[in-house]
């Protein structure tokens, strides 16, 4: 009945796609299609403001749907230059290809977005009907402190203690990395093995470690199957910190479908990226990543085609072991994995629902590298595994993996639209035969209907032009990983994001000189343009058209130049606002706070009352604790070593954390991850709504103001250092205090449940 019903669907899109496409195709005057399109703009503004629901949202997305079909219909038919133009009509089939591409794009993701689903939340199970679950995180190389802050995090999770075990999957000290030739290399590899070791015997969780660094990150998990037993599997990345109500808000939908086969939640960071770094958007714009995980995860849910992210997500390992265990032909797992089990006939859930906190990449180089990653990796799969040749999978199914992964092509179109208009300019090739009144009737609607769907269907999770800036930023360097990997498929290697790292001096991204590159060639372009405009009044009308459209690429190039001039960082540690309760110690004082920020260095709080502003007040002492009032039992009250350094004009504290122990960690997993309506709070406040017109305007701003800083940081300055937390190994000290015995875990609270699956020897704690 389902594939039945997913290919009447189909079949219905089919008929109304061919309804409309014959109308789209009648001739009509220059006039007539003018007033048409601006009707429907008017339509498309009453709709948006006086009706919403579905209904009105399909309405919507028909009546844009006409005025782009009618542009695509007038530009294939309309606009090419004649044979007798090799040189434009070669230059203008490019245009029109990159074009049709984009119009492609639109459908696909107006298919998958058509109906996004929101899921009812999950049934509460017993404890005693809970599955055993195993909770997997893979590292490589990242810093002690990250993994103990996301594996306290995992352990202080609500779910009785003897159905889970966390289980730490060191790949940066393997057998292979021990014996390294390079004795530095095995040193380091070596202590990092013996401190990591003891980080999980003291929190209670499992070191595992295999012998060679073999398929990545996929290698690493299929690694520790062999030596866990769980029904269910979670995975998380070494920077992903789960909330305390992480499994108990997911774990449910596996009792209402048998054939379920992941659960996945929206990843959400705590940091800025580069680029909201760089412009200054973060905690005031949504982030890059929202109108996936806010929209499209939910679109391809209704379609049964969420896939794996690689982390956040809860996996049956029935059928994991069905499927061989993670896929690792590609360098993205993750939807890999997921494509081969929607394949086989299991299900996904996408549960939009905040619950785990993650990091993002610090600077602009590392942000690409992690792009090119997952370019690569997708590309990957639609040259290896293509959705539309894969053996069963539903249509519907088929479009969303297509969606996913021919998205990735948008550096080639996004590089002709930035260049397009100089050949016009510079060499004066016709590439678009058409007159003002055309270019009015046809291609100023449909930018303006364009602009009004995405806004409309995306504004509380992107901001107008956004999209269109950060397809660039990445477009300049992923057009080269895209042809390696049509020339080699097999070829990509899996390379791992570098996080935690961040300048401490404003300085140009290592990466920035073909971006200040294009900016000079488009500027040269719009100086160009204002003299032919000037002085060749033949082709003023198209001229002034086709200047306006550079113009738009310099302030979008101008924008960029702004998120590579990479601005130094003043924070260490992220931080999220919360709303907990304690109380802190300083001496005889014992004050009540409401503790308001909390990174992994310290808080900010208040008293809770005004007696206790004045006892806060009269406090002596700078350094104590601070306990905190616990979620999970009120009789228990973890604490943190506490230093007062600094009191706001508001008497708020800012108070320094120093985390000496990894039972520190938990406690800071109590503060800052026990509660995620913390992050549920935190995502709702960036998402703001920003219209057509004021994210224009925004948009331009930048594009006058971000060009004369990234000039600026041209200047000779001084020698500049990378700001990193202290060497993760080197010095036990920082985590673990004085030495401590290389105790198991209790065996009750984390001894797997069968000795053949236990960890090995080699790789257990001790």
């Amino acid at each position: 009945m389902g594939v039945a019903m997913s290919l009447l669907r189909f079949l219905s899109f089919l008929l109304l796609g061919g309804v409309a496409v014959a109308l789209a195709t009648q001739p009509v005057s220059v006039q007539a299609q003018l007033a048409t399109s601006v009707s429907v703009i008017f339509l498309l503004a009453l709709l948006w403001k006086f009706s919403r629901g579905a209904e009105a949202r399909q309405l919507f997305i028909a009546l844009a749907l006409f005025v782009v079909l009618r542009y695509v219909y007038w530009r294939i038919t309309s606009t090419l230059p004649p044979l007798s133009d090799p040189v434009g009509l070669t230059c203008g089939s490019i245009l029109l290809a990159a074009e049709l591409y984009c119009v492609a794009m639109l459908l696909l993701t107006l298919v998958v977005n058509a109906e996004p689903l929101k899921r009812e939340p999950a049934p509460q199970i017993e404890d005693e009907a809970l599955p055993t679950i195993d909770v997997l995180v893979p590292s490589y190389d990242e810093n002690a402190s990250i993994l103990a802050t996301t594996l306290a995090a995992a352990k202080s999770m609500d779910y009785p203690a003897d159905r889970l075990n966390i289980f730490l999957l060191d790949d940066g000290g393997t057998d292979q990395k021990c014996a390294h030739p390079d004795p530095a290399i095995a040193e380091r590899a070596r202590a990092r093995r013996a401190a990591l070791q003891e980080l999980c015997a003291a929190l209670g969780c499992y070191y595992l470690t295999r012998e060679r660094n073999e398929h990545a990150k996929a290698g690493n998990l299929n690694a520790a199957l062999e030596h866990v037993s769980g029904d269910i599997v979670v995975v998380l990345d070494a920077d992903h910190a789960p909330f305390r109500s992480f499994l108990r808000e997911t774990i449910g939908y596996f009792f209402e479908d048998d054939r379920l086969f992941l659960v996945q939640t929206p990843h959400v960071f705590l940091n800025p990226d580069p680029i909201e770094q760089n412009l200054r958007t973060f905690r005031r714009m949504p982030s890059e990543n929202e109108m996936f995980y806010g929209v499209t995860q939910r679109g391809l849910d209704k379609w049964n085609a969420a896939f794996f992210c690689g982390s956040a997500a809860l996996l049956r390992r029935a059928a994991l072991d069905e499927a061989g265990g993670f896929s690792g032909v590609s360098v993205t797992e993750d939807c890999e994995t997921a494509l081969e089990l929607h394949a086989q006939g299991w299900t996904s859930v996408y549960v939009d629902k905040p619950l785990v906190a993650g990091l993002q990449p610090d600077t602009f180089a590392s942000f690409i590298g992690q792009r090119v990653r997952w370019c690569q990796g997708m590309l990957q799969i639609f040259l290896l595994r293509n959705p539309l040749l894969k053996r069963g999978l539903e249509p519907l199914q088929r479009l969303g993996y297509l969606s996913s992964m021919s998205f990735w092509f948008f550096p080639f179109p996004r590089l002709v639209f930035m260049l397009a208009p100089l050949a016009f300019i510079l060499f004066d090739v016709k590439i678009f035969v058409s007159n003002i009144e055309e270019a009015i009737a046809y291609t100023a609607t449909y930018v303006v209907v364009n602009a009004m769907l995405q806004n409309y269907l995306f504004g509380k999770v992107r901001w107008p032009w956004v999209s269109e800036l950060y397809e660039y930023c990445q477009g300049v360097f992923l057009t080269k990983a895209i042809v390696s990997v049509f020339l080699r498929p097999r070829s990509p290697s899996f390379n791992v994001t570098a996080k935690g790292a961040a300048s401490t001096q404003d300085r140009l991204s290592e990466l920035a000189w073909p971006f200040f590159a294009i900016y000079g060639l488009l500027a040269l372009g719009a100086g160009v343009a204002v003299y032919r405009c000037v002085a060749e009044p033949g082709v003023r009308q198209l001229m002034f058209f086709v200047g306006l459209w550079n113009m738009f690429n310099l302030v979008t190039a101008g924008v960029a130049l702004g998120a590579v001039a990479e601005r130094r960082r003043r924070e260490t540690h992220p931080r999220l606002p919360v709303e907990r309760r304690g109380a802190l110690a300083l001496g005889e004082a014992h004050v009540r706070v409401a503790i308001e920020e909390v990174s992994a260095g310290g808080c900010r709080l208040r008293a809770a009352t005004d007696s206790d502003a004045k006892a806060l007040a009269a406090a002596k002492e700078a350094e104590g604790r601070l306990y905190i009032d616990s979620i999970a039992d009120a009789a228990r009250r973890p604490s943190l070593s506490a230093r007062i350094v600094g009191v706001a004009p508001d008497g708020r504290r800012h108070i320094a954390f120093a985390l000496s122990q990894p039972q520190d960690h938990l406690a800071l997993a109590e503060l800052m991850y026990g509660d995620a309506t913390a992050l549920e709070r935190f995502q709702a406040a960036r998402r703001k709504h920003k219209g057509i017109i004021a994210g224009t305007v925004q948009f331009l701003w930048w594009g006058v103001i971000e060009p004369l800083r990234a000039f600026a940081y041209l200047r000779p300055r001084a020698s500049e250092t990378a700001l990193r937390e202290p060497p993760p190994f080197a010095d036990l000290s920082n985590l673990l205090g004085r030495r401590q015995p290389r105790l198991r875990p209790p065996a009750e609270a984390a001894a797997p449940r069968s000795a053949e699956r236990a960890p090995s020897s080699k790789n257990e704690n001790a």
